[in-house]
């Protein structure tokens, strides 16, 4: 099991702030998260569609997409942050 932290945009289009999931070996990557994520249809592939910006954290680490999954992890998926 994993934990998935959503912020901003992506809390309000997905109608959630968090939520647990078990992921499958297969999805062993930042990256692959994301992939499964987006197979859900609807706001999560539009959300998450490749090249928008995403930014993800694994237990409070900012990471690449090829950053390895583990069970227990913390996911957090957020916008990037823009100042003015």
């Amino acid at each position: 099991m994993i934990t998935l932290l959503y912020f901003a945009r992506l809390r309000e289009s997905f109608g959630m702030s968090s939520e647990q999931i078990a992921i499958s070996k297969d999805v062993a990557s930042a990256g692959a998260l994301l992939d499964w994520l987006r197979r859900r249809g609807g706001a999560w592939s539009e959300e998450l569609a490749p090249g928008k910006p995403v930014r993800i954290a694994i237990n409070q680490t900012m990471v690449a997409a090829d950053a390895p999954l583990a069970d227990g992890d913390e996911v957090a998926l957020f916008p990037p942050v823009t100042g003015g």
